[in-house]
């Protein structure tokens, strides 16, 4: 049987829904201006630049960014057209491949990290007091957990 929402219950999705489609839709639009880069492109030079000697396994990259390999895949090759991403084959898998982020993605990750702050503090924190904050983090990993099944 099919457990429907209640009016509050549709109230707070739809609010949430809402919000965070246009807090990602505005971090694009902010990083596309600003950076020349989507969203989408600027999280994998972030989890690029977070790893050891800023290089993963492609899968693993896949997964940490919660993409496709398809999607990644034509994701880094345009990444590899700015010159901010580089491929090398693994050496003990003749399948897998490695990103390793350049230098030349990391001075470029460095230049729209600045604004891509700026933009997430304008919209999310400073709309928030300092036990909502505390709160969201809390809502936000509970959610989370649920997702991990």
């Amino acid at each position: 049987m099919t457990r429907w929402l209640d009016d509050e219950e549709q109230e707070a999705w739809r609010a949430f829904y809402g919000t965070v489609t246009l807090l990602i839709d505005r971090l694009d639009r902010e990083l596309q201006h600003d950076a020349g880069m989507p969203h989408a492109y600027y999280e994998i030079l972030v989890v690029l630049s977070e790893a050891p000697q800023r290089s993963l396994r492609m899968s693993e990259l896949a997964l940490l960014t919660r993409s496709s390999r398809s999607r990644l895949s034509h994701a880094v090759t345009k990444l590899e057209a700015h010159g901010w991403v580089k491929r090398r084959d693994c050496d003990d898998d003749k399948r897998g491949q490695f990103a390793d982020l350049t230098d030349q993605g990391f001075a470029a990750l460095v230049a729209a990290a600045p604004g891509h702050v700026e933009t997430v503090r304008r919209h999310l924190f400073d709309a928030l007091a300092p036990e909502q904050i505390e709160q969201l983090q809390q809502i936000s990993q509970a959610i989370a957990e649920t997702l991990k099944t």
